[in-house]
């Protein structure tokens, strides 16, 4: 289906580690965040989004990541936003292997890293008040 029904998240099961995780990813010269946003989610999922609200920043010093495959290794800084579908059709793609609309009261028992549960708890429990760290 290419639009969710109420209370799902969009999520993405990895190529790189296997694991689900919220779409995103950097932002290229020239792209505003919000651009950037939008373009990670078509480019990872096929559906067309617009951002509706900032959902945190997230930037714990204890979140170091460790990549497969080519050792690096980073402190991740990670700006979170909401987003409305408004088109597309789910696609995978090089990076996601798997693109599904998630129920909200089962996404956290999808296989994924620490660092995405804590985001992801964070989404299911947003109030309006984007999660600062």
């Amino acid at each position: 289906d290419a639009l969710p029904i109420c209370g799902q998240l969009l999520m993405i099961r990895r190529t790189d580690n296997d694991q689900w995780a919220i779409p995103g990813g950097a932002q290229e010269v020239g792209e505003t965040p919000l651009q950037a946003a939008r373009r990670e989610v078509r480019e990872e999922t096929g559906i067309t989004c617009e951002i509706t609200a900032l959902a945190g920043i997230f930037s714990s010093p204890g979140n170091v990541v460790e990549f497969t495959g080519d050792g690096e290794v980073r402190q991740e800084f990670s700006v979170l936003f909401f987003g409305q579908p408004v088109g597309g059709e789910i696609a995978t793609s090089s990076e996601s292997r798997e693109v599904a609309w998630q129920d909200r009261a089962d996404v956290l028992t999808l296989n994924m890293t620490p660092a995405q549960q804590h985001r992801v708890r964070h989404v299911l429990a947003f109030d309006g008040t984007p999660h600062l760290e």
